[in-house]
């Protein structure tokens, strides 16, 4: 079994996630909604267990 190393840094509203390889992705988070840079996804935080998703980019 190995050790992985991820982290995230938070710089106002963008989210920028690290490996150990550097940087795998990065994003926005503003209150309820959120977009992926890697997907191109944008999400919307509902009132209670679900959320909005939009398809993101296509194949």
């Amino acid at each position: 079994m190995r050790f992985h190393l991820r982290k995230t840094l938070r710089v106002g509203p963008v989210r920028i996630h690290l490996t150990e390889r550097g940087v795998k992705s990065w994003g926005l988070r503003l209150g309820r909604w959120s977009w992926s840079a890697r997907t191109r996804r944008h999400t919307l935080d509902t009132p209670g267990p679900g959320y909005l998703r939009s398809r993101g980019r296509h194949h």
